[in-house]
């Protein structure tokens, strides 16, 4: 009798659409995923945390290809050329996208979706440098 596969967890969010992009993405290359506890979340998002969000797993003899191929996709954000984006101050890659709710106009729509349970209307978007903490905007 044969021994069944034995998966190894390399990666984990905390909702299922991420997990699916990158999903996708080891598939194209030819490396079995198994995703465990998606089901779960997507029923209640908000126990993420509690259970350690979207368990990514390959088979054990493909970690290190699949690791390799985590490791070459950019976790920083890109123009719309693919490009990095570099920080105006100090030249850095690592640049993150994030809204914020900064102003009257963004805190009274988060003000109104919190109380109504729909999703917020208005909010600043801006990029921000992991290494300076500098907040600037890409034209």
């Amino acid at each position: 009798m044969s021994k069944p596969p034995l998966f190894t967890t390399i990666a984990k969010f905390t909702y299922t659409s991420e997990a699916l992009i990158i999903k996708g993405r080891l598939e194209s290359d030819g490396i079995e995923v198994f995703l465990a506890d998606n089901l779960t979340i997507d029923t209640d998002p908000l126990i993420s945390n509690a259970i350690g969000g979207v368990k990514l797993k390959v088979l054990t003899e493909d970690v290190e290809k699949a690791r390799e191929i985590l490791n070459s996709i950019s976790q920083y954000s890109l123009d719309d050329e693919g490009e990095k984006i570099e920080c105006p101050n100090c030249k850095s890659e690592k640049v993150d996208y994030f809204s914020n709710i900064k102003g009257t106009k963004s805190f009274l729509s988060f003000l109104v979706s919190f109380v109504f349970y729909v999703l917020p209307i208005y909010s600043k978007r801006e990029y921000r440098c992991e290494e300076c903490k500098t907040r600037f905007k890409v034209t």
